[in-house]
């Protein structure tokens, strides 16, 4: 396969002329161009100039002596990756995997076409019920501690931008057949080649739906509002898994049980050695999307119909933290994701279209075990519970989320009012000063974030755009400690994804799903 890199098209050029470019490029004729596909499409929108910047296969006829002919530097001569193919499953134990998000849902999907049947334990519902479980937090206030944003099929990222990139070696390994897989499943084929592919939670949905009914094809067995609460051993490992509803005998179990499972990492602080890893916290933030757009694109917005912008920053504070933008929803909104009573944490979410009124971002500060107050295990926990709890006191009592204009919250003064841009968050916010929820130097760090961020990208750092807080689960709070192969200290009990601390996001927590099965059947996993 040939491999055309750096190809430009302006927007308004269609992706069909890139087959005579191909020709025009490798000195061939159409005849000669057996077939060809996107490899990899991004938008490149420095120097007031937008473009579309291709990546292209091609096949052709007589590759070798066509390639021997070329000099340049961005043709070149590459490598399909074989697809992964499951190893069959050798053993008659069933294999059991708690948590349906992204890890649980690829770790399944791998066992289940090796003939392993595997169980998965979920303690929150199927993404049917959930949806109306979250419409009745966010519209009435009825939080439901098992059924939100945090749990249930899918995960948290279920209910999120989407986002399928990924900055870890292995996505043109696993990371492509994840999005083969999700394509498979009803995700559009675009996901295969974009460079920061989203899906977008209402399409999400469906594809998840779409994986439970292909695992389930294979012999898989979901139970879904099913809570684990126990794990029996023996001189040889685990034996057991006790949940509120049965006890599933096994010996082998992955725990894919994302970041704000923290009933469960209680109890499994009892039966394998855990840490505190360092995390970030901070707020959301909210800007018009139409000004991230013209910020990010200049005048081609007149011009092109363009896809909303992202953006990612960092800013290194002069207190030694680091603060950066974090799961940036374009056109989208933010959402109430308490799975506790009594908190108010935030979170994003952008449909596939995005095309909201508002984009928004978190906004972190890093923190390490030493501000957490104590050496427990699970001082982290306390540590973003202690935030959530102060952050329902400050807006209100009744879930409504803490809200200040950043000239405001500059200021350290309560709003009294919007300007331009209205708040997206649901179920709702109350003007507070968010030093009420969240340390000093926390709150330092974010507008010395924001001042250099307004630097970078115009109108940022605006006087009326909207703070609102606390955004407390970026990552895992904890690492659940493993060897080489993924598995606890207790034999059988393998731990992954963003859970156990050594994932983050949808793409790498499903890659981590399918390495753990590969351990399980005996393929290389590494």
């Amino acid at each position: 396969m040939i491999r055309i890199n750096q190809i430009k098209l302006k927007p308004n050029q269609n992706e069909s002329s890139l087959a005579k470019i191909i020709c025009d490029m490798l000195n061939i004729s159409n005849e000669e161009l057996i077939s060809w596909h996107i490899y990899k499409k991004s938008i490149d929108a420095r120097k007031n100039e937008v473009f579309y910047v291709y990546s292209v296969n091609a096949e052709v006829k007589d590759q070798k002596k066509k390639l021997s002919k070329i000099k340049n530097n961005n043709i070149q001569e590459v490598q399909v990756p074989q697809d992964f193919q499951p190893v069959p499953y050798k053993t008659d134990k069933r294999p059991i995997i708690v948590g349906s998000g992204p890890t649980g849902l690829f770790s399944a999907l791998m066992l289940a076409k090796s003939g392993a049947k595997p169980l998965i334990i979920e303690r929150g519902k199927k993404v049917e019920e959930r949806i109306s479980d979250i419409d009745a937090f966010w519209k009435e206030r009825r939080l439901d501690t098992e059924s939100n944003i945090q749990f249930g099929e899918g995960g948290a990222g279920t209910f999120s931008d989407g986002k399928l990139n990924t900055l870890i070696k292995d996505r043109e390994g696993r990371g492509r057949h994840v999005l083969r897989e999700m394509v498979k499943a009803g995700a559009p084929e675009e996901i295969l080649y974009l460079n920061k592919p989203h899906i977008g939670t209402d399409r999400l949905r469906a594809v998840i739906i779409n994986l439970r009914k292909t695992i389930e094809s294979y012999g898989g067995e979901f139970k879904f509002s099913e809570r684990v609460t126990e794990i029996e051993t023996n001189q040889s490992g685990i034996a057991s898994i006790i949940t509120t509803k049965g006890n599933y005998k096994t010996d082998v179990a992955i725990f894919a049980i994302g970041h704000s499972a923290r009933d469960t990492f209680a109890m499994l602080n009892e039966h394998i050695q855990i840490i505190p890893k360092p995390f970030s916290v901070g707020v959301r933030i909210e800007h018009p999307r139409r000004m991230i757009d013209t910020s990010q694109y200049g005048d081609a917005i007149k011009q092109y119909d363009l896809p909303s912008a992202d953006y990612k920053m960092v800013h290194h504070c002069k207190n030694g933290r680091s603060v950066y933008t974090f799961c940036m929803c374009p056109g989208g909104i933010v959402t109430g994701a308490s799975s506790e009573e009594r908190t108010v944490v935030t979170n994003g979410m952008s449909y596939y279209a995005r095309n909201g009124e508002n984009s928004n971002s978190a906004l972190l500060v890093s923190i390490t075990p030493e501000d957490f107050g104590s050496d427990h295990p699970l001082s982290g926990v306390e540590f973003q519970r202690r935030l959530e709890r102060k952050a329902f006191l400050a807006g209100g009592e009744n879930y409504n989320a803490p809200a200040q204009l950043y000239k405001d919250f500059r200021s350290g003064i309560k709003s009294d009012g919007f300007g331009e841009v209205i708040p997206t968050y649901q179920p709702g916010v109350t003007f507070a000063d968010l030093r009420m929820c969240l340390p000093s130097f926390i709150v330092d760090s974010l507008i010395e974030g924001i001042e250099d961020f307004g630097k970078k990208l115009k109108g940022f750092d605006r006087d009326d755009a909207v703070i609102i807080g606390v955004e407390t689960r970026s990552s895992s709070p904890v690492r659940l400690q493993r060897d080489e192969r993924m598995m606890s200290s207790l034999k059988g009990l393998y731990v992954a994804g963003e859970g156990s601390g050594y994932a983050g996001g949808i793409m790498s927590s499903a890659i981590e799903g399918i390495k753990v099965a590969e351990i399980i059947t005996g393929g290389a996993g590494k």
